[in-house]
């Protein structure tokens, strides 16, 4: 039995009293960061605006199993924010439908939602009219002309099927009651609101794709609406590509249960806050990298070092090193190193323990990991390298991650590497001020590639 076929639907219900600790909490997280982001300058109200919307455009493809070109993507939004880096990095249709998607529902939260305005939606996500190989009916409702619409995975002489829509010639019907709902007053708390709207419209799965990228912009549409403000400082994408497992099974279990979707909405919640939490960090290096060039105003670089220097503070992927730099400079290798050594004379960047052909640099302030840390010496600089270039979200997945592998390796190998990669791990996360949680049962394996 699918929720669709309930007697009931679209009629949803939840218990209201295990909803208020987790709804509470979400809407003091909410007035909290917003709160905080009203004693920033506009300047750097924009910053913090240009990463979240980054991640937000970059994680709602990947927690479909799609990757876009991040730098493409803050080109992209930069100039359409009227930022500086606007235009640097050429950018393809498809990001820029992903982007013009975004920022419509968040910037244009006054306007109402459309049969209309969906379908430009989905046809921006779709410039050329295709899905990866197989063209598709974009800018329209799906048919059942190829059998009803399902969400499957799985090997084809194995698929496994996690929800099937209602039939077609029910879309247009279930979209009229759809779009009357979200535009009326429902006296609701915008969490709930967005909760709802988010399982709504993916439950009734209109499109032949991209609606579960489409359903996160109605969520972040609903959310913008409450807020009054087309100014968005966190990412649910985000969030919710970093507990992508539970999302899959949560709303697999609301999907084909009855129309009680409380279980949905306090995950939905409680996953909000977790992103405004994060979104408080990114606000914190927001600050960091103003402290950082207020501290060096008066420092003459080039173009090329403030461009580059910028990208690294703006929180890019990975370790500074000279081949990074040559590339993302268009430059040798040789200038590169010359462009690096003379900012660590200046003191505006910091040398990494050790050395070698892929030395690491941070910016001075924003180099925790190589100061606060007394690395064991016995312990590899490369896997240093690599785990001190993670942000706290990937250091505790990968702690999980590496627990799991040696509970598998046991009484089968030696899992000594593991145990000096677990140690490793909990020694940058102390360093960081982090919790160090004990071992905890290991999670069975996500599926990607499910637009739900």
């Amino acid at each position: 039995m699918w929720i669709w076929r309930e007697p009931e639907w679209p009629e949803m219900r939840w218990r209201a009293d295990e909803l208020l600790a987790p709804m509470t909490h979400a809407v003091y997280r909410q007035g909290r960061l917003l709160g905080r982001m009203e004693q920033l300058g506009f300047g750097l109200q924009r910053e913090a605006e240009l990463k979240a919307a980054v991640d937000d455009v970059v994680q709602t493809s990947a927690i479909e199993g799609e990757k876009v070109d991040p730098e493409s993507v803050r080109s992209s939004l930069a100039r359409r924010l009227g930022l500086p880096d606007g235009g640097l990095q050429p950018v393809d249709r498809k990001v820029e439908g992903l982007v013009e998607m975004t920022l419509d529902a968040t910037h244009n939260h006054a306007a109402p939602l459309t049969a209309e305005r969906l379908f430009g939606w989905h046809a921006a996500l779709f410039p050329t009219g295709y899905s990866n190989m197989r063209r598709i009916a974009v800018g329209r409702w799906r048919t059942d002309a190829d059998g009803p619409m399902q969400v499957v995975s799985g090997p084809i002489d194995r698929l496994r099927v996690h929800y099937e829509a209602p039939p077609a010639a029910r879309v247009p019907e279930e979209m009229r009651r759809f779009l009357d709902w979200f535009n009326s007053d429902t006296n609701l708390d915008p969490v709930t609101k967005s909760g709802l709207a988010h399982l709504w419209f993916v439950t009734i799965h209109p499109f032949e794709d991209g609606n579960g990228r489409i359903a996160r912009a109605i969520a972040d549409l609903a959310l913008a609406k409450a807020e009054r403000t087309g100014h968005r400082f966190y990412s649910m994408s985000s969030q919710i590509m970093r507990e992508r497992e539970d999302y899959y099974a949560v709303l697999e279990k609301t999907q084909r249960g009855d129309t009680d979707v409380t279980r949905w909405l306090s995950w939905f919640a409680g996953c909000y806050s977790r992103a405004i939490e994060h979104a408080e960090q990114v606000t914190s290096d927001v600050l960091a990298k103003a402290e950082f060039w207020r501290r060096f105003a008066h420092e003459p670089l080039s173009a090329r070092q403030k461009t580059i220097m910028n990208r690294f503070l703006d929180g890019f992927e990975g370790n500074l090193t000279a081949k990074k730099w040559a590339a993302l400079g268009k430059c040798s290798v040789d200038t590169a190193q010359r462009d690096i050594n003379d900012l660590v004379e200046r003191g505006l960047l910091v040398k990494s323990p050790g050395g070698g052909r892929n030395t690491a640099y941070w910016p001075t302030g924003h180099q925790p990991h190589a100061e606060a840390l007394r690395v064991d010496p016995a312990l590899k600089d490369v896997a240093f390298r690599k785990l001190a270039g993670m942000d706290n979200d990937q250091l505790t997945t990968t702690l999980s991650a590496t627990r799991a592998a040696m509970a598998v390796a046991k009484g089968k190998v030696e899992p000594f590497e593991l145990e000096i990669g677990v140690k490793l791990i909990e020694q940058v996360m102390r360093a960081r001020g982090l919790t160090v949680s004990t071992p905890s049962r290991p999670q069975s394996r996500g599926r990607g590639g499910m637009e739900m």
